[in-house]
């Protein structure tokens, strides 16, 4: 019971209050409980209320080779920044190890850009070759031009080649 609810209860002893069922759940956050009903033993059984409720995703998921470089540079970035902390503290600590770990820190740091810089690259490549901008210079957009035009070639010339065999059959005398 929350704040506001019991701010509106009026006073009950706790004597009086209903014992809450293990498992009942009320209505949470506008999804509706089923009202619950009476078990066979007598005892009332908690509503019926799914764990999550799909909802539709607001953005596309994204393409597989741009997920798998996203996905690496991230790795990158942590072992970067977990290299970078242990130089820190070894610096602190006046250790032996502070200064080649100083240097790879820094060597990290220019392939976690690199791998920064790679998820930004496959994205617009893969962008331009699929089509996804929707702009009339887009590549994606040529390409498909293209491929409806050729296929649009391929009938005419399967079409044109079935009506050639048509009417060489009709010519052609039922004895050899």
């Amino acid at each position: 019971m929350g704040t506001a609810e019991r701010r509106d209860a009026p006073e009950v002893s706790v004597a009086e209050r209903p014992a809450r069922i293990p498992g009942q759940v009320g209505p949470e956050r506008g999804i509706p409980a089923r009202t619950p009903g009476v078990g066979r033993a007598g005892r009332q059984q908690a509503a019926y209320r799914p764990l999550w409720v799909e909802e539709p995703a607001k953005r596309r998921r994204m393409a597989d080779p741009v997920r798998t470089a996203a996905v690496r540079a991230v790795l990158i970035i942590a072992v970067t920044l977990i290299q970078a902390m242990v130089a820190f503290l070894c610096t602190l600590a006046g250790s032996w190890a502070a200064f080649p770990m100083v240097i790879s820190s820094v060597a990290s740091t220019v392939v976690a850009t690199w791998a920064v810089v790679d998820v930004w690259v496959t994205r617009q490549v893969w962008n331009q070759r699929y089509g996804v901008v929707s702009e009339p210079s887009s590549t994606a957009r040529q390409l498909r031009r293209e491929r409806r035009a050729a296929r649009r070639r391929e009938r005419t010339a399967r079409r044109d080649q079935e009506r050639i065999a048509r009417r060489a059959g009709a010519k052609r005398l039922s004895h050899p």
